[in-house]
């Protein structure tokens, strides 16, 4: 785990917080359709 942050610092040292912010951004997309889907999955079932 130590490697994958070292590395994170690095990138974050040499290319300012443009990629740390858009691996944030694309996580949190990511989060909200999966929670979206997992949230309304059950009302498709009512009968």
């Amino acid at each position: 785990m130590t490697g994958l942050t070292e590395v994170l610092a690095a990138t974050s040292k040499d290319a300012g917080p443009g990629a740390l912010l858009r691996t944030v951004i694309v996580v949190g997309v990511v989060g909200a359709v999966l929670l979206a889907w997992f949230l309304l999955r059950g009302y498709g079932k009512q009968d």
